[in-house]
């Protein structure tokens, strides 16, 4: 079964790999350290993340550029997307005023998505984590494995 790979991209970076019924399979954080150690890496995390056929990352540039490059020579369809389009598809516009506002209720609505997809719960959930999660469920929408943000994750 195909899967999505979102990544919150740093030298710390946040992965979120979902499968092809929408839901959240599992998550965390890799800290490269460095860009030779993160231009190493990258084909590993790439095979390690079951048949992706989606590769989503929130930021560009020569970080970009690495995984793109490497899923692309994987047969990876990749996806650049801005913080502030899937903040757009996912938060009120009301929480995305400051940036730690919007990363506090990033959390919030990550640690809905663990719930509801039923993946393990976290001890502690990094920012990078979170939003790579978010990442992942904006691009399961995109990509019409989900029609619509699930009610279960719809806030009142």
């Amino acid at each position: 079964m195909p899967s999505l790979l979102a990544v919150d991209l740093g030298l710390r970076t946040g992965l979120a790999l979902y499968g092809a019924n929408g839901r959240l399979r599992r998550y965390g954080s890799h800290n490269f350290g460095s860009v030779a150690r993160l231009r190493r890496g990258v084909a590993a995390v790439l095979a390690d993340a079951d048949d992706p056929a989606w590769l989503y990352i929130e930021g560009g540039g020569p970080l970009a550029d690495i995984w793109a490059r490497e899923a692309e020579r994987c047969g990876i369809a990749v996806r650049l997307v801005s913080a502030e389009t899937w903040r757009a598809a996912l938060l009120y516009q009301r929480e995305q005023r400051h940036g730690e506002q919007a990363k506090r209720v990033a959390d919030a609505l990550a640690r809905r998505v663990i719930v509801w997809s039923g993946a393990p719960r976290p001890t502690a959930l990094r920012h990078d984590t979170a939003e790579a999660i978010l990442v992942g469920l904006w691009g399961v929408l995109d990509v019409g494995w989900l029609e619509r943000v699930p009610e279960d994750l719809r806030r009142r």
